[in-house]
């Protein structure tokens, strides 16, 4: 790894022309077909090596995950209830997470001075991340060149000007990752909401909101039904459209103890990836020096989009079960008791052909037939699925679809049966629990209202995508970013970037450097914060803050190493000293009690949010508490219906494409984590130093007259507009024919805007038609302007 300042150097005086992304010599290695292992092992360790925190960073890896301890900045993945193994509750993603962190590397106001803003935009995601841990705030001014160091009183005064300039609230956004805590999360919405404003676009509106929209009106609950102890003793365990082995590799644990005691894994995904199919357990001896476990007893390799017709096949084949086999294979009293629709539901089965269904998923209908049979008499069935399901167009269709499934078993609600949405950042569930959400209830504004006394704005406000838009159109003027990497994590990059570039003021509050620093608003503030691992120290003593994990358990996060600066402030109190310098006299909140004690924002958290009686108490009990889940704990299911769960009407998507188009979906390599990418190396699919790289199957190579290795550019035309991601070179891979696979953020150009989900409106990044054409140079000139104009001449001045 080059020293930053080389790496700046490197870019700044090299023109690039001829090799304008730096392509490195693409290395194909064997594809994995177990995940985890030695490999996994000697990953990790390189990763703490390179951060220069070997010792640090190994100190902090045996109180992760552990009781007491802090919580992995990484996934949501839930830990066990009982007790937690002594080697580490943690996986190779985990400690990459883990290592940038405690990464011993600065990025310092003597960095900003050196480096111009022009400079740094120029390098890749990847580069621009491993340049160390945040020390000051920042500022920008506007026509600046280079951030300049500013003090916390002065970045409060500035973004209390810009906030009280505004003609209206409206024209604030208020963004949140993932990552933000609870106590954060409720501090930063109520601002937000005595402000006057309900915009609070947030990850949620990337990942998973389409899992809410689906499962609310059905369930009556936006989150997951089932424990991670189901995982342990169920029958069928269903994977749709996620990647346990990169997104949550600590899944294979749960998966390989489920299959132990019997289960059966069905994986339903494009791509054979390698932590669907087998696990080399790193806590045991024959997972490290043997051969591992097999996980997956069948793959079906669904096309893109394909999800729907699959599942109504699986459908269509229980109920002829049920008609061979009267009263073994349906839940009649489930049904009965506990649903809505059916028979209306029934009756779209008279017209749909296996045969049919078989062609349009892509999966044969010998193999239908299998996974139904493991199902049919089966009635303890879990379904997992990630963003492959909702980054699709009818992503809240196909979960209702899956529902249906469940209900027709009458499997959920039960141990051992239900949904569970897997979720991505580590406490992107408490955020929406803590009601960070553009759609607040009347219900949840009224609590709040009858608790501080003041007028809750009624409206509804922006999500990601609308936000967007309203920047684009300067409806908003001023966004505020708690976390995350907006730009590199949003659709349509070209034009998210001229929208963020219209903003009178971008904050970002960050641990590291990342692209939403450089392309940025007229001005522009960087507020540096704690890491998940940072001891927070408050009035001399180290805070907990607490998260909520994919499966509804809240928990206590205690940070145990040293701050890389004394020039940080904890999320909590940024966002009170803003509400001070923001709302001074006019503020009916008493934030500088919140300021003061964690302890003080959670007992106000319990006197307005359901489930968190007793909330100081309950979260400093070993392994945290469970939130109250209807579905799962009494089958009590949607309140509009009774407390029934409906059957959901669907329809079978047409997914034309021409003769020369292609469907791309975007996905992350094993070596990043969302848009924080630790290397390049994609080492379960066999790709060695490259990213710029585009899956195809091998017919379709043949058919284009294209070969494995060509430089391609990449095209998208939706919205009669001409989007372009420049420079990828063609892998063959077993990926069904006239689908293709990319990373993002790179490709995130090529994702409309306009291209989302019907009910969540988020990005629908797996659904995205492109077209392929020889590289031409000319292509990257193009791009470089649109991305990068008047920062030249900004930058000789």
């Amino acid at each position: 790894m080059k020293d930053k300042k080389e790496i700046v150097e490197e870019i700044k005086h090299q023109p690039n022309a001829e090799n304008p992304y730096r392509l490195l010599k693409l290395r194909l290695t064997p594809v994995e077909k177990f995940a985890a292992g030695i490999p996994a092992l000697k990953a990790a360790v390189t990763d703490l090596i390179e951060e220069k925190t070997v010792l640090r960073g190994a100190r902090a890896l045996f109180r992760m995950n552990q009781k007491g301890g802090f919580d992995c900045p990484s996934c949501a993945w839930p830990d066990p209830d009982d007790e937690r193994s002594p080697l580490g509750e943690y996986c190779e993603n985990g400690v990459k997470a883990l290592a940038e962190e405690a990464t011993t590397k600065r990025v310092t106001p003597e960095f900003f001075r050196q480096h111009s803003v022009y400079d740094l935009a120029r390098l890749d995601d990847y580069e621009i991340g491993k340049m160390g841990r945040l020390t000051d705030p920042m500022y920008l001014p506007e026509g600046g060149t280079h951030y300049q160091p500013i003090s916390w009183e002065d970045a409060f005064k500035k973004i209390a000007e810009h906030f009280n300039r505004l003609e209206s609230p409206d024209e604030a956004a208020f963004y949140t990752s993932g990552r933000t805590s609870n106590e954060a999360s409720f501090v930063y919405q109520l601002f937000a909401k005595e402000f006057g404003t309900n915009n609070m676009p947030d990850c949620s509106n990337m990942c998973h909101e389409t899992s809410g929209s689906a499962l609310r009106p059905t369930i009556g609950i936006g989150k997951g039904t089932v424990r991670l102890d189901d995982f342990y003793d169920t029958d069928v365990i269903v994977i749709i459209g996620q990647n346990p082995g990169t997104n949550a590799p600590r899944m294979m644990s749960a998966l390989e103890k489920g299959k132990r005691n019997g289960a059966k894994i069905i994986a339903i995904n494009p791509l054979p990836e390698a932590g669907l199919m087998g696990f080399h357990n790193p806590q045991e001896v024959n997972g490290i020096f043997g051969r591992g476990g097999k996980l997956t007893d069948l793959y079906l390799p669904v096309r893109i989009n394909g999800d729907m017709a699959l599942l109504k096949a699986l459908e269509l084949l229980l109920l002829d079960f049920e008609k061979r086999h009267p009263g073994k294979v349906l839940d009649k009293e489930f049904i009965e008791g506990k649903t809505i629709g059916y028979t209306e539901f029934l009756k779209q089965f008279d017209h749909l052909e296996l045969e049919d269904l078989a062609r349009l998923s892509g999966v044969s209908a010998k193999d239908l037939y299998l996974a139904a049979e493991m199902m049919a008499f089966k009635k303890r069935i879990i379904v997992c699925w990630g963003m492959g399901l909702t980054q699709q167009p009818n992503g809240v269709d196909m979960i209702r679809e899956i529902l249906n499934i469940l209900l027709l078993k009458g499997s959920i609600g039960i141990p051992g049966g239900g949904v569970c949405p897997v979720r991505g950042h580590s406490n992107v569930q408490g955020n929406r629990t803590m009601m960070i959400d553009e759609k607040p209830t009347d219900e949840q504004l009224d609590r709040l209202e009858n608790f501080y006394g003041f007028k809750m704005p009624r409206r509804h406000g922006y999500d990601v995508v609308k936000a967007i838009k309203a920047i684009h159109e300067e409806k908003v003027r001023v966004m505020f970013c708690m976390g995350g990497n907006f730009l590199s994590a949003t659709p349509d990059t070209t034009y998210t970037a001229n929208a963020l570039r219209k903003l009178n003021l971008l904050v970002c509050v960050s641990t590291k450097l990342n692209r939403s620093h450089l392309i940025h608003g007229k001005e522009a503030i960087i507020l540096p914060t704690y890491g998940r691992s940072d001891k927070d120290i408050v009035k001399g003593e180290v805070q907990i803050v607490s998260t909520e994990n994919s499966m509804g358990v809240v928990q206590s996060s205690k940070g145990v190493l040293d701050a890389g600066s004394d020039n940080l402030v904890n999320e909590t109190q940024i966002v009170c000293r803003m509400a001070m310098a923001v709302l001074g006299d006019r503020s009916v909140v008493s934030w500088q009690r919140y300021h003061d004690s964690y302890d003080a924002v959670r007992d106000d958290i319990e006197q307005c949010i359901p489930g968190f009686e007793n909330y100081n108490v309950r979260i400093r009990e070993k392994g945290g508490f469970y939130l109250p889940n209807g579905a799962r704990d009494s089958q009590d299911f949607a309140k509009q219906f009774g407390g029934r769960a409906p059957f959901t009407l669907t329809e079978i998507p047409d997914n034309h494409l021409e003769e020369d188009e292609y469907m791309m979906a975007t996905t992350r390599t094993h070596d990043q984590f969302n848009t924080t990418i630790y290397g390049l190396d994609d080492r379960y699919r066999g790709i060695k130093n490259e990213r710029r790289v585009v899956f195809m199957n091998q017919k379709d190579i043949d058919k284009a007259g294209f070969k494995a290795g060509d430089k391609v550019d990449l095209y998208n035309f939706d919205d009669g507009i001409e989007r372009v991601a420049p420079l990828f070179i063609i892998v063959s891979y077993a990926i069904p024919e006239k689908n293709t696979m990319t990373y993002f953020p790179e490709t995130n150009v090529l994702v409309s805007v306009n291209n989302v989900v019907k009910e969540s409106n988020m990005p629908a990044s797996k659904y995205v038609k492109i077209k392929i054409k020889k590289h031409n140079p000319e292509v990257y000139q193009k791009v470089d302007e649109m991305l990068y104009r008047g920062y030249k001449q900004r930058d000789s001045i």
